[in-house]
């Protein structure tokens, strides 16, 4: 033996030390499970610390970089990498004034939402997208997607969302100064339901920064992620993908846990 770990160049402690410990478990064998698990539930979405926060609502109390270490040993690595996008822009104008004002904290729901339209390019085909948030909790509260940016695309999106409220006084919806949000219709169909107005500065996309923020991430975990095989096939990954974000994305200011979750939980305590 002695013989044997001179040739090998390996210490007799290090030997009677692998020899002591062979028959031992793997301490962290079941963690990888649960890693490998989130991971994949989530499609490759998650870095390590969503990961953390999720073993956490798991009553899983584990330091952030052990799921680090774990991770690289498992070779998982978030496939989400963010990148620039386009937001649809229509004609600029000036027909509401900026009430929200960059204050995007909300104390209940139904108390500010905000909309925008973007834009995505498949098949050599234009799809527009518009959806309205809730900035309670950045629940996606409805949305509808065609190939052409036309009112309609709006107002149907309206429709669904009224359909949300049960008490209206004093909401307020902000937007940017797109041409859709300039229509008559659109301002009718607010001030009828006793909804307040709101409107970005001109070229200012920090003034809507919520619902931007939410279109590089949609696109950056599903657009670039995914590989779709018509635009209808699409359609149905994002109505699966806005699925997750409500019901099964958490976030760390939601207190780890998922939009409809915190809503919920909010209005259990309340």
């Amino acid at each position: 033996m002695k013989a044997l770990l001179q040739l090998a160049d390996i210490a007799r402690s290090t030997y009677y030390y692998w020899v002591k410990n062979l028959d031992r478990s793997n301490p962290d064998a079941e963690l990888k499970v649960l890693i490998q698990t989130i991971y994949d539930d989530h499609e490759g979405r998650y870095g390590y610390r969503r990961i953390k926060d999720e073993l956490e609502n798991q009553g899983q109390k584990v330091n952030h970089k052990k799921i680090q270490r774990i991770m690289n040993e498992l070779g998982l690595k978030c496939l989400v990498r963010m990148k620039k996008y386009r937001s649809y822009k229509g004609t600029v104008g000036k027909i509401a004034p900026n009430i929200l004002e960059r204050n995007f904290n909300a104390e209940r729901p139904n108390e500010k939402w905000v909309t925008d339209i973007t834009e995505f390019k498949l098949f050599g085909d234009k799809l527009y997208l518009s959806p309205m948030l809730d900035l309670f909790n950045g629940e996606v509260i409805t949305y509808t997607i065609g190939s052409r940016p036309v009112y309609t695309l709006v107002s149907t999106m309206l429709d669904q969302a009224f359909e949300r409220l049960t008490d209206r006084n004093g909401l307020l919806i902000h937007s940017d100064q797109g041409w859709h949000y300039q229509m008559k219709q659109y301002s009718h169909a607010l001030q009828e339901r006793g909804i307040t107005q709101s409107m970005s500065r001109k070229g200012n996309c920090y003034d809507n920064a919520i619902i931007e923020n939410f279109f590089g991430i949609m696109k950056s975990e599903l657009l670039y992620l995914k590989e779709f095989k018509s635009v209808e096939h699409f359609k149905q990954e994002l109505a699966n993908y806005i699925d997750y974000y409500n019901n099964k994305r958490i976030k760390s200011k939601l207190k780890g846990m998922s939009p409809v979750q915190y809503r919920t939980h909010a209005q259990q305590v309340a």
